[in-house]
């Protein structure tokens, strides 16, 4: 297992999108565990996107559906089922964030973010068109800012902390080895998951959204940020 600690790879701008959404995302974490647990599993029914109500296969009762079903492609990308979910997504936004947000731009920056987490939610939602279970989490636009990422920084080193049983190690390794090592495993898992009815992880999700990130960041950055940045030193993994 990698779990990437911090990135190599400074910036000259206040990165304040960012820690806006970080935010965001975790006030609405407090507002929905202070509900209590019916509360947290009714708000997220209610504001979570049901890929059987968004397709219009299935509708909640009246008392649920506070919102139209194709808002909750955006509200669900808010929410987090757990803190354990809520901190893994912002620690990846926090260590990535800022350096996509500086290639193109604040206010792009966050239509950029809103675009993956709607195309995440859209690649989940045709994986699973008959699921009747809400599906949360700003993982899908955190995956775009991945697939961002990987295009324009691929050579930046990530310190990374390595899980191999018994071995473990702290490594810089290129946030290209990283961040493809984690979409690969995406996909991998997406593949053997088949139809998600009982509830995890929405793999589909993320590989939508690092798809959509890769594909969308050539139109959002900046004209002066180059694809492919060359790497600082010549080896492919550094010591620490």
């Amino acid at each position: 297992m990698l779990f990437p600690l911090k990135d190599d790879n400074p910036t000259a701008i206040i990165p304040f999108v960012t820690w806006f959404l970080i935010i965001v995302n975790v006030m609405v974490f407090i507002y929905q565990w202070s509900l209590g647990q019916r509360g947290f599993e009714v708000f997220a029914y209610q504001y979570g996107a049901i890929p059987a109500v968004v397709t219009g296969e299935r509708s909640l009762p009246g008392g649920l559906a506070v919102i139209p079903p194709y808002v909750s492609v955006f509200t669900s990308m808010f929410l987090h089922g757990s803190w354990l979910h809520l901190i893994g997504n912002m620690w990846y936004l926090w260590i990535f964030g800022n350096n996509i947000e500086e290639a193109v731009g604040h206010f792009r920056y966050l239509v950029f973010y809103i675009s993956c987490g709607f195309l995440a939610s859209v690649s989940h939602i045709l994986s699973n068109s008959y699921s009747i279970l809400p599906a949360i989490g700003a993982s899908g636009a955190i995956a775009g800012v991945l697939g961002g990422y990987i295009l324009l920084y691929p050579h930046a080193r990530v310190m990374t902390l390595i899980f191999l049983g018994f071995f473990i190690r702290l490594l810089y390794i290129p946030a290209g080895f990283v961040l493809g090592f984690w979409f690969i495993l995406q996909l991998l898992s997406g593949s053997m998951a088949g139809r998600q009815d009982v509830g995890g992880v929405a793999f589909w999700a993320h590989v939508g959204g690092f798809v959509a990130g890769a594909l969308l960041v050539g139109f959002f950055k900046k004209r002066n940020v180059r694809f492919l940045n060359p790497p600082r030193h010549r080896a492919w993994m550094y010591y620490d």
